[in-house]
């Protein structure tokens, strides 16, 4: 059936060679002669089928113009595009010997595992590219999403990074926390955007379903911001009745969101807070002796109900050596800095989450169940196409169009 199916497509197919007449123009501005017609063996969900189609060169440019590749989507492709989309989702999946494995069980599909990495990582890095160019343009204003029609009751932008392992050369000179002082991870910062409608039986925010939409990249801080800013936009950022950003206490997602997100609620993840607290009490042992256990009870409390005037008042009253003020310093430090970010009885008063675990969540799921497996070591370029297909995926939106999505407007 598949040989037959094969036989058919190939027939159909060549009805239109791509002959444009004797010129045609290149793209560049010039005009490309016909030369010949040229075959092209392709890899098809049905098998291989040839494809006969007219070639034009442009002596200008110096390189080849085939028509009927551009209208098919296959130019410098030997897998049509329905087998690319078949590869790429199980590429982005499991790990490339697997995913060959299954495209052969499956759909008896024969191809090397080099041929599925390599579909997988150039589309996803391709989808990147034209990611990063819509979220360029909505930075910039050039292009203004629409969101959904009715404006969210509550959105949410929970932040984070994940380190993966990378080769060597994306990590040379680049400093780590191993004991070669050698960095052998590359971060991937991780978004996750979802909306909030209701609160369960208890009074607890529950995450609209299928709502959660993700970002990734490897690149700085900078870039990331671009995109995240464009991912909140396009849910409806804008309109949306309240925003919030949530977050672990990393310096660099705090000035991410007074840069992007000036007007949103900004919390700190309870459970992050809470474990500071623990290694809070940690330090204090030696001075709080048999009292340690109640006075982190009393803190946690204090956390809690968001009084870190309290926390930082009953720490400070406990005697400690010189050698240690510095530490206690430090370990302050964090609860002053986060001290409007952790108003937690207010936060849940309001019904909003208090935690980051979507995005943790995320991390996990997203990233580390495919870009952390034991051996891996990643390309950045590798890596950012796994990604961003698997964040497609995550989202629901890999059938979509970047070059042109339907909820956006051209403030030009």
């Amino acid at each position: 059936m598949a040989k037959l199916g094969g036989s058919l497509l190939e027939d159909l197919l060549a009805f239109d060679t791509g002959h444009r007449g004797p010129r045609i123009d290149c793209g560049s501005g010039h005009q490309a002669t016909f030369v010949s017609y040229r075959t092209k063996t392709l890899d098809s969900v049905l098998g291989p089928i040839e494809l006969r189609r007219a070639y034009y060169h442009c002596a200008d440019c110096g390189a080849g113009v085939v028509p009927r590749d551009e209208q098919l989507g296959v130019t410098h492709a030997s897998l049509s595009p329905g087998l690319a989309a078949m590869a790429d989702r199980v590429g982005a999946a499991v790990p490339f010997a697997k995913g060959r494995d299954l495209l052969a069980d499956l759909a008896g599909i024969e191809l090397c595992i080099k041929r599925v990495e390599r579909s997988a990582e150039a589309d996803g890095k391709a989808i990147a590219a034209a990611i990063d160019i819509h979220a360029a343009a909505v930075s910039s204003g050039e292009v203004v999403p629409l969101g959904p029609a009715t404006p969210v009751a509550k959105l949410y932008i929970a932040v984070d990074g994940t380190g993966i392992p990378a080769v060597p050369a994306d990590t040379a000179h680049r400093k780590g926390k191993g004991p070669d002082g050698r960095a052998h991870t590359r971060e991937v910062k991780l978004g996750v955007v979802f909306t909030q409608t209701a609160l369960d039986d208890d009074g607890y925010p529950i995450r609209d379903p299928d709502s959660s939409s993700y970002v990734s990249t490897l690149e700085p801080v900078e870039h990331f911001a671009t995109l995240i800013y464009a991912e909140a936009r396009r849910r409806g950022s804008a309109k949306a009745k309240q925003t919030v950003v949530l977050g672990d206490g990393a310096t660099w997602i705090w000035n991410l969101a007074k840069a992007q997100f000036p007007k949103a609620t900004h919390i700190v993840d309870l459970y992050h807070a809470r474990e500071h607290l623990a290694d809070l009490a940690k330090l204090l042992a030696p001075e709080l002796g048999d009292e340690r256990a109640a006075w982190l009870a009393e803190r946690k409390d204090d956390l809690d109900d968001g009084d870190i005037g309290a926390i930082l008042t009953a720490a400070r009253a406990v005697d400690v050596p010189a050698n240690k003020t510095k530490d206690l310093d430090t370990a302050l430090g964090y609860f002053e800095t986060n001290a409007t970010r952790m108003a937690y009885k207010t936060f849940r008063a309001a019904g909003h989450f208090v935690g980051s675990g979507s995005v943790e969540a995320g991390c996990k799921a997203v990233v580390a169940q495919r870009l952390k497996l034991s051996g891996m070591r990643w390309s950045v370029q590798g890596a950012t196409g796994i990604a961003t297909l698997r964040c497609q995926q995550a989202s629901g939106r890999s059938e979509e169009n970047w070059k042109r999505p339907p909820t956006q407007t051209s403030v030009a």
